[in-house]
Formats: structure tokens, sequence, C-alpha cells
């Protein structure tokens, strides 16, 4: 998404640009699906109708504790659900409108910097470029071959999580996203575009092994303990003839540029996903990044400045965001402690307004 909308911006300010994607559009990908309202003037100014689109306004949160204890808040801001399949497939289409060459089922194997250009070696081709971008996601082949820290980070409680995600029909309340945790996780469940919605969860890989990696199982050994979740999944019907899943997912702090390669989006820090904030961060970020390259490539700026400024501005707004998704990340992190904290929360919902706002933003 991050790599969509930079694309967008710098091709309208002028500039030839190559979007790289392993790919073809539309395609799904394990997301949380929910965005924030922040995002929603962006989004129309890439030229994204949500208001034709008639996506679902979200305003209620519910949390519930790993043995059922709900809490239900009114979301300070809220935001919408939508499909990554239909927003990336309008998002590529304006891309493509916009002058942007999309090289589809094209892997990039390596990306060399080298006399102030990069040389990008791809599955066809090598491309040389004035400048590159990193859009690649949670976790890359690039992230290995560069050998960037999170990947060989020591195995902890922020690095080692599995994703799973299936599209549903369900019952539950259109307007409301809920945060359902279990031992050692927690799921998400969001009304998207089409009268479906996107049920995804996390969970420690251990969760996975402990149940000799049969996805099925996990959910009715581990998730069902938890009594919303199994109402709401074994009630629900699934679209997906099989779960889309993802593995080693990192929420621990990674580097703003490889070699001069400047990341955006998940690529350059995934804030954690019970925050429900990780599109809109990917979205803001393209658009600093987008100013931040216009001025080095029309020259008002070096490559250094360029690179000290988008750390600057991307730290000022999101550094504290993903500090604070971190620690409310090891909060959840066991049975009991997400128990107590849920019914020490119940009574103050000044206090659940005070946690979203820490990770959300304002209007962009």
């Amino acid at each position: 998404m991050a790599g969509l909308a930079l694309s967008i911006q710098l091709s309208r300010l002028g500039y030839s640009v190559i979007l790289l994607e392993k790919e073809q559009y539309p395609f799904h990908k394990v997301c949380g699906e929910y965005i924030s309202l922040e995002s929603w003037d962006f989004l129309h100014e890439l030229g994204v109708d949500l208001t034709g689109m008639n996506v679902p306004i979200i305003t209620k949160l519910q949390i519930s504790s790993a043995n059922g204890i709900l809490l239900e808040q009114t979301l300070p801001l809220g935001g919408f659900g939508i499909s990554r399949y239909k927003l990336d497939n309008v998002l590529v289409q304006i891309a493509r409108d916009a002058g942007v060459d999309v090289r589809e089922n094209t892997k990039v194997n390596d990306i060399i910097f080298s006399n102030d250009r990069f040389i990008i070696d791809t599955s066809s081709k090598q491309y040389q470029v004035r400048f590159a971008a990193g859009c690649f996601g949670k976790r890359s082949n690039l992230d290995i071959k560069w050998k960037r820290s999170f990947v060989s980070a020591t195995k902890n409680r922020l690095n080692n999580y599995v994703g799973v995600k299936y599209h549903i029909h369900s019952n539950f309340p259109a307007d409301t996203i809920a945060l359902h945790n279990f031992k050692n996780g927690y799921c998400g469940i969001v009304k998207i575009d089409d009268e479906k919605y996107n049920l995804c969860y996390l969970s420690t890989a251990d969760n996975l092994k402990k149940n000799n990696g049969d996805i099925k199982k996990m959910e009715q050994s581990i998730l069902y303990q938890n009594p919303h979740l199994k109402k709401i999944m074994s009630e629900c019907e699934y679209l997906f003839r099989s779960p889309l899943t993802i593995s080693q997912i990192s929420f621990d702090k990674k580097s703003l540029f490889e070699n001069h390669v400047l990341m955006t989006g998940d690529a350059a820090g995934m804030i954690t996903p019970l925050c429900g904030n990780g599109m809109s961060m990917a979205l803001h970020g393209s658009k600093i990044a987008a100013a931040g390259i216009h001025d080095f490539l029309r020259s008002a700026i070096s490559r250094q400045e360029l690179e000290k400024k988008y750390t600057l501005q991307w730290n000022r707004e999101f550094a504290h965001r993903m500090l604070t998704g971190r620690r409310i990340q090891r909060l959840f992190g066991s049975k009991w402690a997400t128990n107590l904290l849920i019914t020490l929360l119940r009574p103050f919902p000044k206090l659940v307004k005070l946690l979203v706002n820490k990770t959300h933003g304002k209007s962009f």
C-alpha cells in the first residue's frame, strides 16, 4: 500500500516511476483491513472514492480478555473497513492512470547502490534508477539478503508471530471492530466491503508448534477458550478454502535506510496490529517520503540531507506510536495479564481513549 501511494504521488509530480510487484493484482494479503479515519482525506486526494464505495464506518471498539471479560468503547476518531484485495486494486489502477510503469510478477533479487545510482536486479531484467524505495511489507527476501538487524534478532515476544486471515460472513455488528484475546495472541474482526467481514489473528509461533502445526487444531484448543471467539468462529461462514498465513512477523525496531534505499510502510517499522493503525501509518509514511524524494530529485537537498530529514520526520510522527504499541503488545502477551488489564480498564473509558489516541494521529 505504501508503494502504491508513493508511486502515484511521485508520478503526479512528473517523475518516471517503476513499481515492481512480485504478485499479480488483485490479490489478498494478511492484514487487519481497518483504516483510521485520519487517512480518509489523503485517500480521496489519491483518487479513491471511498464514499462511492460505501465502505462501512466503524465507530465502536470491543476488547475481550482470554476468559471473555468484555470492554466496549466508542472510538475517539473511528475508521472504516475495506479489503486489501479491493483497495490495492483500486490504487494500482490509479497508479497506471497516473503514468506509473507497473511490473507485476517481478521479484526483486537485490538493490545495489553504486556511483550515486541504484542497480535493481529482478527476476526479469536489471534497472538503473536515481532513487529506490523499499515498500515490501512485513518481511522480504531483501531483509534476509541485507541481513537487516530485526531478521537476526533473538526470538522474543515481539518477533516470533504467525498471522492468519479469513474472510467470513457473520452477523457481527457492522459499526464495531473487535479485538478478542486468547493465550499468547489476539484476533480482530471488522466488516469490510461486499457484506463480508475480515477475521485476522496473531499468535505466537509456539501456539502453532504445540498443536503440531495444525491451524484448525490450534483454533479449537486455544482461540475457542475465549467464548466470544468460539461463538464467532463456530457460527460464521468461511469464504476462503484455506486461510492466508504469514510467519516470522516482527515488531522489533527497523532501520529507515539500507544502503541508501528508503524504507516506508511495514518495511520501515510495523506497529502491533492491536493498535489498528498500520495502514494509516503506511499511507502517511508515503506522503512524508514523497515530499523528501521530490526535494532530492529536483536538487533542493542532497541525498544525505534527505535521509536525515526523512528520519527526523518519520520518528516525529511514528516513533512514539510504535513504542506505545510495543508496550501494549507486552501487556497483552499473557492470559492472566490480559484478564487483569481489561478488568482494570473497564471502569475508565477515558484511559482507553487515551491509549487509542497514543497509537493514532491526525488527518494528514
